[in-house]
């Protein structure tokens, strides 16, 4: 069981799930060790929600903030179910921009666009390094693109992996980075809302091993709704 599942199993249920995460965004840019500040992404309804409230946050100098992706999956860049695309839609266009943002080429041979993620990922690993990365839990306890069964759950050396859902529930191939990309960040930030979401909640608690509870940062915050938490309606 990873650091995930642990401290899960002692999380209260919050309010506003998105106002969380752009309160603790705030306060990770306000510590950052260095000048800058990295943030990778993710997708999925419930992200939008918090890079919309992010984006409100006048205390944060984004022309500092450098964005990555954390999953991607291998559709066109303006395709609806492009991750990057939801990241400029509900962060860099409502700002007008961003210092930087990099998000994962998913068209043509997969392989080679992971390779050239990964290094973008090692450059950033042995430079910088990631402020804060953002990760959802979908409702078969995935996070990033990490799927349960799938080969990825064991890579330990490469940082960006080309995969898909070996159970098929979720389409497209994808592309993810890996745990050693996420155990690495100096905070992790789960958000989860919505009853549908409460079995993987409810497994993870439990103890069964679903990628989500894997992580295994050093700093990790949990911030999920009641529905999530409790099931049922809000």
């Amino acid at each position: 069981m990873g650091r995930a599942a642990e401290l899960l199993r002692t999380v209260q249920p919050v309010d506003d799930v998105p106002e969380r995460f752009a309160a603790l965004l705030q306060e990770r840019f306000a510590s950052r060790p260095g000048a800058r500040f990295v943030l990778v992404a993710s997708g999925g309804a419930t992200a939008a929600a918090c890079y919309d409230r992010a984006a409100e946050r006048a205390e944060v100098d984004w022309s500092l903030v450098d964005v990555y992706l954390g999953d991607e999956r291998a559709v066109p860049p303006d395709d609806p179910d492009a991750n990057q695309r939801l990241v400029r839609e509900h962060l860099i266009e409502a700002l007008g921009g961003v210092g930087s943002f990099t998000p994962m080429a998913a068209t043509g041979d997969l392989e080679r666009c992971a390779a050239a993620y990964d290094e973008v990922l090692r450059q950033l690993l042995r430079g910088p390094g990631i402020d804060l990365i953002h990760l959802g839990v979908g409702p078969d306890g995935h996070t990033a693109s990490l799927f349960a069964s799938a080969a990825s759950l064991t890579e330990r050396e490469r940082l960006c992996v080309a995969t898909c859902d070996p159970a098929g529930r979720n389409p497209h191939d994808r592309l993810s980075v890996t745990y050693p990309v996420i155990d690495a960040a100096r905070t992790v930030v789960l958000t989860v809302t919505g009853p549908e979401k409460h079995e993987a909640i409810r497994r993870i608690r439990d103890g069964e091993d679903l990628p989500a509870g894997r992580v295994a940062a050093a700093d990790i915050r949990w911030l999920v709704d009641e529905a999530a938490l409790r099931g049922g309606g809000r």
